[in-house]
């Protein structure tokens, strides 16, 4: 996530201890770890909502193809149905 290396850590510890003192630097961490773990759950929950958004418009998509798909399986009956209809009007106008 962030391009933070060991020597960068180590210099924001220093300083933390410098300025807070050895005393409250556990209490510090701690809480810092807690906002972390906080942060990391709170991305993960909107990548998960993210990704479920994705699903439901895939799936609207994929359900839409369907119902243009059975849109023109009706229309070709219809059609069929028409040309069966004229074909046998033909057939006794003939006889």
């Amino acid at each position: 996530m962030f391009d933070i290396g060991f020597w960068e850590f180590a210099l924001i510890g220093i300083i933390t201890l410098i300025v807070v003192g050895p005393e409250r630097m556990p209490a510090i961490a701690r809480k810092a770890g807690q906002y972390a773990g906080k942060a990391k759950k709170f991305i993960a929950s909107i990548q998960e909502d993210i990704g479920s958004e994705f699903e439901a418009n895939k799936l609207k998509e994929h359900l839409s193809l369907e119902d243009k798909d059975s849109n023109l399986v009706e229309i070709l009956e219809e059609t069929k149905k028409s040309l069966n209809e004229i074909k046998h009007d033909v057939d006794t106008k003939k006889s």
